[in-house]
This record gives structure tokens, sequence and C-alpha cells, in this order.
């Protein structure tokens, strides 16, 4: 994720003379990468890339802990400056002005504190500059504050109305499938019974814990108690309810990755020292705070040994600790054993002695580390790899105007009986929904679905490689078939079936349409593509929709294809060409006339230029590589191949 940082406001929690260009190419050298540097009015601005993984880093205060501990290894002195907080109220988990129930699934930390007497209004200029530098608006002090805090220390907070809350009751639960919350951009939302809401006192739904608080227990003008609020909500419910309502919030984004639980109080009492300097707000003596199962400092034991075999050079076991404990981690050392104590705001990341290596290696700096060339000689390429042919046949199709697909393998109950037989599909024991029961066994279903989707009306043609599932039989895992189909859409049968024959001419591929109904496909429009005895694939018409279809087993191409073919030099003699047009009876097909044709010697290509009804308009070519063919010998391989046509076919020529 990307975030901003104003250079004043990191300068609040780091204490180093460090230009910002200096800052930015350290910390890109050894923590979060900083892209740019920008500059929104007067301020300057680090544009920085944190990973997902290290949530921590999110706000002003975690990069300011970052750089503390990186710029000293380029010898830049810094300092981490804590963050100064004048609040003593104690924490308590009963108190008198809120009455809480909390499943603690949902909410591992709970924390509130009532605001008597704030006065609603703009926040001082340096808020607001900073607030507007970060891309947020600034609203009020009241709203402003919430946003300052989630900048500053990566937690995000919320602001109730106090006098909005009915009966001083809050109950954090789990939605109910079908009820419906009002938040405070006016979206109202149907939940689905696995997201996180608060109701008050009266029953009604006053915030949709983690993305937006709800409208009727918003901040106006007129509010004079405020209920500062600070949680730790489960992450997945987050991002669950984030992702299905398509409301994705900056505090959703910061709650889905899991916050620290630690670093909730530490926000409560910052947000207090702001109420009371920028509203003027009168804060109650306890803050409530529910925290059932504390942070237990995680621990992970590693070598000196095992950190230098990982890096590949040797590091002194007090460099390892200074690097560390520089990072917020305890260290504890007994000859070459480490013991490191994971704090909680490094608790989601930090598992592993690995993990623990990886923190060594980025603040040693991985330019120090040793680098060697790899040696031995290169792998060869493997030669007709299945993935080279994949990729040769995708660019073929692509040639070819084809328009490649990509979709999913699980299919629903609906799109197998489309071109499946039931049997052959296999559901599966667990599915996420009934849209992902089976795994497909052919890619029609899919392709169809594709093209419904598309909604042109002009010709296209797509296409996809990808496995198909079959019944395993006797083994225990089903037979995967990497596959090849296609779909044409107002194409005619005779321009899709070119492209077919071209995809095999290209492979040298001497394939025979035979044909041969099946499920899905009109009647008498399906055919079957065989080499010899073996069958590749089929092409037709499928049922209801119009569509031509094709499909070929990819490993079978690749086994019959000629990926480099035989050299043929062209016929030193000119050839003769006709056109001749045959009358066929009904039910003869033309291909196997054209093949009969093709078979006769001294032909080198038959070719359809045009038909009519049960007319065809044959193109013969006659050729003799040995010499210039005459009228004569022409006429009579014509003859014979007549003679074969009326015998084998009942075909005769038309006058």
């Amino acid at each position: 994720m990307d975030i901003l940082i104003p250079d004043n406001w990191l300068r609040d929690f780091l204490k180093t003379k460090a230009t910002p260009e200096k800052i930015a190419k350290c910390l890109s050298l050894a923590g979060p990468s900083v892209e740019k540097i920008e500059k929104s009015e007067s301020i300057l601005v680090y544009l920085i890339e944190v990973t997902t993984n290290r949530i921590d880093s999110a706000s002003v205060y975690g990069i300011a802990r970052e750089a503390a501990a990186i710029l000293p290894r380029f010898k830049i002195p810094a300092a981490l400056q804590p963050v100064k907080v004048a609040s003593s109220q104690k924490l308590a988990g009963t108190v008198d002005y809120l009455s809480v129930k909390v499943d603690p699934v949902l909410c591992k930390r709970f924390t509130a504190i009532l605001i008597h007497d704030v006065k609603v209004g703009p926040s001082p200029k340096h808020i607001q500059e900073r607030l507007s530098a970060v891309g947020i608006r600034p609203i009020n002090n009241i709203v402003d504050i919430s946003n300052y805090l989630m900048q500053e220390l990566g937690q995000p907070t919320h602001t109730f109305d106090y006098d909005k809350i009915k009966g001083a009751r809050m109950v954090l639960r789990a939605s109910k499938p079908g009820e419906k919350i009002t938040t405070l951009d006016g979206k109202t939302h149907e939940l689905s019974g696995d997201d996180i809401v608060i109701e008050d006192g009266g029953g009604r739904l006053v915030d949709l814990a983690g993305i937006m608080g709800g409208g009727n227990s918003a901040i106006d003008p007129h509010t004079r108690n405020v209920l500062l609020f600070v949680q730790h909500y489960n992450p997945i419910n987050i991002r669950r309810t984030s992702m299905r309502l398509s409301h994705r919030t900056q505090a959703a984004a910061l709650f889905e990755k899991g916050l620290d639980p630690e670093n909730i109080e530490l926000t409560v009492r910052r947000g207090i020292d702001l109420f009371v300097e920028l509203a003027g707000g009168k804060p109650a003596k306890t803050i409530f705070d529910i925290y059932p199962k504390a942070y237990k400092p995680k621990v992970i034991s590693t070598r000196v040994g095992f950190i230098e075999e990982r890096l590949g050079t040797k590091i002194l076991k007090k460099d390892i600790t200074r690097y560390l404990l520089a990072l917020g981690f305890g260290v504890r050392t007994m000859g070459n054993a480490i013991t490191v104590s994971v704090p909680s705001f490094r608790a989601e990341d930090i598992n592993l002695p690995e993990d623990i290596v990886e923190e060594v290696a980025r603040i040693y700096g991985y330019h120090n580390l040793p680098s060697a060339l790899m040696m031995g000689a290169l792998p060869e390429k493997l030669h007709n790899s299945p993935f080279d042919f994949e990729k040769r046949i995708k660019d073929l199709e692509k040639t070819l105007g084809a328009i490649e697909v990509y979709t999913s393998s699980l299919v629903s109950k609906e799109l197998v009986s489309l071109q499946d037989v039931s049997p052959r599909a296999l559901k599966l024991k667990n599915p996420l929904g009934k849209e992902s029961e089976y795994l497909r066994s052919s890619l029609a279903p899919s392709l169809v679905q594709v093209a419904k989707r598309v909604g042109e009306k002009e010709p296209f043609h797509i296409f996809e490689i990808a496995n198909v599932y079959l019944s395993p039989g006797k083994q225990s895992l089903p037979d995967e078939k990497m596959t090849l189909g296609g779909v044409f859409f107002n194409y005619s049968w005779r321009e899709a079936r070119g492209i077919v024959e071209t995809i095999l001419r290209n492979f040298s591929i001497q394939a025979e349409f035979e044909p041969e109904n099946s499920m899905g496909f009109l009647l008498n429009h399906r055919l079957t593509i065989n080499v010899g005895k073996d069958n590749i694939g089929e092409f037709g018409t499928l049922e209801g929709r119009g569509l031509v279809y094709y499909e070929f087993d990819v490993e079978s191409l690749r086994t019959f294809a000629k990926l480099i073919p035989g050299y043929q030099p062209e016929p030193k003699y000119p050839p003769q060409i006709e056109d001749i047009t045959l009358l066929l009876p009904s039910k003869i097909y033309i291909g196997p006339v054209i093949e009969n044709i093709r078979k006769t010697n001294n032909i080198a290509s038959v070719e359809l230029v045009d038909n009519y009804q049960n007319t065809v308009t044959l193109r013969v070519t006659y050729q003799d590589s040995n010499k210039t063919m005459t009228d004569k010998e022409v006429q009579t391989i014509r003859e014979k191949i007549l003679q074969v046509l009326d015998k084998k076919f009942g075909i005769n020529i038309k006058d």
C-alpha cells in the first residue's frame, strides 16, 4: 500500500539533520521504498510503498521508527523521539458513562473515553495543512482529530456523538442477515451476517465497525459530548465486509491487515490530549478498556552461525544485537545462542528464525552482502517443452485474430450441464458456493459464458488454454488434461473451419474431420478431428447458442506436430488449373469428395471456390514434377476422377 508522510510531521518523532533526499535513499535501501518526494504547498511529502506484511510502518511514527534504526547504518545520526502524552487517566473494565457487551472473537480490545463540553469548530492551520498534504480534507476539529491519529500512529479511531447513543449502551456483535445500516456517506448497506456492527440501547445499528460509522450517531455542529472509540477488530471480518460491500476506506485497509493491540492505549491518550488542546474538551477520569488477553511477547531462538550461514558472511554477535535492539526487539544472548523477543507491532510478520535473518540482513545492508557468479554450465533449454508449445499456440491464435481469455476452473452445476455428461464432472467436497461446486471437464461452458458477456455484435474469436479435470478412475486425483478451446461468434461455418484447419496446417498435422453427434452440439453439426485412429479434438455448432466451438487436446497436438517440417522444392514445370462444377446428391458431404480427388496422382491441390444449394465448384490443380502435362493427360485424369466420384458418391458433373 502507498502512504504519504509529510517531512515536518516525520521530524516530530525523528531527530536527525539528514536531508529529505538522504532519508528517502536510506529508507529505500533497507526498509520501506520511497517512490518520490513531492511538494504540497510549502510541505515536502514522501510517497512511500509499504508492503502488506509491514502494516506497522503505515504511519508517521512507524516510518520514524524505521528511519531511526536505518540511518545510523549509513553513518547518519538519528534518534526516535517518543510520542509525548499528558493523559494520566487510569484504565478500567467498567465505567459509569458506558455499558458494553463485546464479542471477544470479533474484537480483541475495546477501548473508549468520554469527553465532555467539546466545542466543534475548525482545526488549527498546521493540523489542516498536514491532513491536506496526505490527501485528507479537513472537516472540523472533532473529525480531524480522528483522521490525525490514524495518520500519525497508524491506528484508526472513531468519534460518536455520545448523546445520540441511546441508553449509553453498546453491543458489539456480528450482524444478522438482512440487517441494514446507513453510514456517514449516506449509503445504505444490507448486511450478510458476518459483519461487525455496534448496536445501541435502542436496538439501532450505530456503527459498521472498522469500515465507517453510522449516520445516526455522527458528529454535528451541535455535538457537545464525544465518545472517542479505539478498537482492535478481527481482520478477517473487516476484509470480508469491505470487499463484499465494495466499501474501501483507509480504516478498513489498516484493520484488515492485523493491527497492534498494544498501540491502542497510546492512541487513546494521544487523542485525549488533542481533544483538550483543539476542542477544549474535559475527559472522563477513567478510560474504558476491555482487553481480556493482553499480548505476551513471542520468543524466537536462533544462533549466530544460523544467521551467518544464510547471509554468507561473518557478522559479529554485538552487531546482530545492535541491529535488532534498534528495531524494537528484545535480545538475550548466551554464547552463540540468541533469543529474540518480538515486539507487539511486529507480532504478525515475525514468526521464524528466517524472519530474524531478514531483519538483520536489511539493517546490515543488502549491498554489503557478498555476491558471487553462479558456477557451472548453464542448463540447456528443454527441446519441445510443453510451455514452449503452448506459447506457440497462443502466438498463432493471436495471429489469426483470436483474443485470449482466462476463466475459472470451478463452475456451477448449471454450466456443467450445458456441455458435459454429469458423471464425468467432479464435485468438490467443500465448495465456496454454488457457483464453484464442480471442476470443469470442458472449456465450452466457460467460453460460452464469456461470449455472452462480451455484448458485441461484430464477429469475434476467443480462446483459452487451460486444464480440464476428468474422473480419476483408479487414481486418487483427477486426470488433468491441458486443453485448447475456442469460440467463434458471428463467423460462418466455413470461416471457422478454415481457421481450425490453419491451426492444424501450421503444425503440419494431417487430420481428418469425421461427422459424429454429441451432447451440447446441434444435430449433424459436429465433427471429430482425428489423426489415424487417435482423436485429438472436436469442432461444431453449439446447441441453442449459435456459437461455433472447437477443442483440442494440447498434448495430442504436440505429439503429432512437426515443428520443423520437411522442405518441398517448388516444381519446375507449370500446373494446369481448371474449375469443375459438381451436382451433389443429398446427404453427401463435400469433405470426403475433396479428399478422394486429392488422393489421385498428379493432383497438386483442390479448393472449394463456390457453392449454391447442392451444386459446388472445385478448383483442381494438375501438376507433374517431371514434365509439363498435356491436355490429353489432364483429360485422362479428370475422367478417372469423375468415374470414381460417380461410383463412390453418385456424383455427376453439372453441364
